[in-house]
Order: C-alpha cells, then sequence, then structure tokens
C-alpha cells in the first residue's frame, strides 16, 4: 500500500510551469489534468451521453460550425486517413510544404488513390493560383492542405485554397493540427468538405483526441465508398455523434478534461483566443528582428506573410546547432524542440500555443537571447 504521504503527493495540484514550449504536445492547465482523475462511467450509458452532449457547444464554437464535431480516440493521424478514405474518390491533389503534409500524401498513396503531390519548398506555402492549375492538370476530386505545418511554422491560405478548389467542384480535407484553436478557421464559411485537429497542440488538452467535422457533401461521397473502413467510418461516427455517443470505447478521462478546458476557451471566447495568439506570434518575429540588429545569425524559415500564429521556426547561426540549443535552455529551465527530420539541427521550433501569454513567451526569449548571443 502507498504511504499517504505519497497518495496525498499523487492527489496534488500540478504546478503550471509556463516553461514548455514544445509545438505539441504543449502545456495543460492543471486543473484540465486533474479532470481526468473523475470516476469512471458506463460508455454507454445516459452520463456518457449527456457529457458528449455537454461537448458540443463548445467544440462546435472552436471549429465555427453547425455540424457536429466527431470526436475520435485516436491521434489526428488517424483523422487523415479519415479524411482521405471517406472524402476521396479516385485522384488526389497533395499540397506539400513539410513533413505533415507529406505524411497526408504518404496516406493517400497507402489508401490507393492515385495521388499527385505539388511541393513548395519548407517554410513556403501554396499560391491559390497555382493550386487551380494543379486541379486542372491533374483532374483531382479531392486536395489536401495542412493549414499549420508544425514542421515548417508555415501557414497556408485555406480560405482561398478552398476557393479555387470549389470553383473546380473538388472536396477540401484540411489538417488543423496546430491551427485549430490558435489561428482562425472558418468551417462552414469556407465550406471545409472535412477538417481535423488533435487535442494536444492549440486546444491545450492532453494527446489522444481527435476532432473533425465533415459536411454534407463529404459524407455523400463517404456513402459511395465502399473502402472507407470499418474504425474510420464517418458515416458511424455521424450516426453515432446524433445521439451523443461514439461508434467505438471513447477515452472517458480525456473527455472530463475536453469538457474543462472548453470551459476556459469559450471565457475566453474565440476571436481573443486568436488575438492572443497573433501578439505571441508576432513578439516571437520581433524578437528575431531584434537579434539579428544585434549581430545574432539568427531567422524565420517561414517568409513574411506565410507565417504560423502557433509555432515559429527559428534557424540557427553559422556554426549553431538545433540541439545544442534546446540543451541549453534545459539548463534554463525552458523546453523547446529541434527542427523537425531532417531539419533537426537547422533549426528550433518554438510552440507558442494554447495557454501561454506574451509574458511568459517574454521570459523564455530573454533566456534564449543569452543562448543565441553572438
Amino acid at each position: 500500500m502507498p504511504s499517504s504521504a505519497t497518495t496525498a503527493d499523487s492527489m496534488a495540484l500540478p504546478r503550471w510551469t509556463g516553461r514548455f514550449f514544445l509545438p505539441g504536445p504543449t502545456e495543460v492547465r492543471p486543473d484540465v489534468l486533474m479532470a481526468q482523475t473523475r470516476p469512471m462511467i458506463g460508455h454507454r450509458g445516459k452520463a456518457m451521453e449527456e457529457l458528449m452532449e455537454r461537448l458540443q457547444p463548445g467544440l462546435r464554437a472552436v471549429f465555427r460550425t453547425s455540424r457536429p464535431v466527431y470526436v475520435g480516440t485516436n491521434s489526428a493521424t488517424g483523422f487523415m486517413e479519415a479524411a482521405l478514405r471517406n472524402g476521396a474518390r479516385q485522384r488526389v491533389l497533395s499540397l506539400v510544404n513539410g513533413a505533415f503534409s507529406e505524411r497526408f500524401f504518404q496516406i493517400a498513396v497507402a489508401c490507393g488513390f492515385n495521388v499527385t503531390p505539388l511541393r513548395v519548398a519548407n517554410g513556403e506555402v501554396h499560391a491559390p493560383e497555382r493550386v487551380a492549375d494543379a486541379l486542372l492538370e491533374t483532374g483531382a476530386d479531392a486536395i489536401t492542405v495542412v493549414h499549420s505545418e508544425t514542421s515548417t511554422g508555415a501557414m497556408n491560405p485555406v480560405a482561398e485554397i478552398a476557393r479555387v478548389a470549389h470553383d473546380a467542384g473538388v472536396r477540401v480535407l484540411v489538417d488543423s493540427v496546430s491551427g485549430m484553436g490558435g489561428l482562425a478557421v472558418e468551417t462552414d464559411a469556407w465550406e471545409l468538405e472535412f477538417v481535423l485537429t488533435g487535442s494536444q497542440k492549440a486546444l491545450a488538452l492532453p494527446p489522444g483526441l481527435a476532432f473533425g467535422v465533415a459536411s454534407e457533401r463529404l459524407l455523400e461521397t463517404a456513402a459511395g465508398n465502399d473502402t472507407r473502413g470499418i474504425y474510420f467510418d464517418l458515416l458511424e461516427f455521424d450516426r453515432y455523434a446524433k445521439k451523443h455517443q461514439t461508434p467505438s470505447t471513447p477515452a472517458l478521462s480525456l473527455l472530463y478534461a475536453t469538457e474543462q478546458q472548453l470551459g476556459h476557451i469559450m471565457a475566453e471566447g474565440m476571436d481573443a483566443r486568436w488575438a492572443r495568439h497573433e501578439a505571441m506570434a508576432r513578439r516571437m518575429w520581433a524578437w528575431v528582428d531584434e537579434q539579428r540588429d544585434r549581430g545574432a545569425g539568427v531567422g524565420i524559415l517561414a517568409p513574411e506573410g506565410a507565417r504560423s500564429h502557433t509555432v515559429t521556426c527559428i534557424t540557427m547561426p553559422e556554426g549553431m546547432k538545433g540541439s545544442d540549443v534546446v540543451a541549453a535552455m534545459k539548463t534554463r529551465g525552458f523546453t523547446i524542440a529541434t527542427g523537425y527530420g531532417a531539419l533537426k539541427e537547422d533549426m528550433v521550433r518554438i510552440g507558442h500555443m494554447g495557454e501561454h501569454t506574451v509574458d511568459e513567451l517574454d521570459a523564455l526569449l530573454d533566456a534564449l537571447a543569452e543562448v543565441v548571443a553572438p
């Protein structure tokens, strides 16, 4: 049996540090973490249905939709596959500008579609005019696009891309994993056929859930796709959502956390939340300019006008490695990330998302200025 001291310690409220700036998972409020300790209930009973019903107003406000928001016990990668298996017919155009948009492309390939990648350099975003041309060239019936490319800090112009895709009669499948909750996403107004996110980034929840919204048009497409599978059958998600249920066993404790965090998000309001993320991003960009003026050879991978408000990729001075900077920041009590994949040593990535504030970011930047000083 654990000692009473150990038991008390294990139930103590976790401490918010304000120093954990990974681009996912992000830091989670202590009360949201503690919400996961609520007792189990049957996931096919009335209490569960009431919980699921309570989640919908907040989730719909986050997604800016009147449609049901599906909750999946899986990572966002699962809903990327769901988007394709349900929303594409034969030909897919995948917009690739980093590691996670590359993943969307590879999922389309693995699902057996005729897929054409439209690639731009890391840090760049896709011009709607070029997308329109590629849609004509490929005859695609669906397009995949990553809103906020977490590997490069670039933000694709999803609204404009959706407009040209719809002009071509093409369904739009959007990964907004590091965007939703921190960047403006207008699911209904932009007429997105499917948009998805994960719990662990700008929504500031623990990892383990995915959220997604499907349009009526996508569900009509899904009905004609005999290979849409079982676990990610969006027709089943939709049918169960109307009963305030999930088609398979849900991660109940994470749903408790979601209810708690949605209360915080709704209290702040989406417009205010988007503005706070933009303020953090602009402080980040201004800091890089300040350091360059002082002779530090840092930069930002994504060009002006193409930068995410939730994650910034800072390129390193000559002779400095991303992993060394991450280690130096750890000794100062801050957690940031190296570059992703092949870009590991070329940059560091800072996730300014979730519940962080400009003041907390300033504390991190003061320490980072010491590390990258010439």
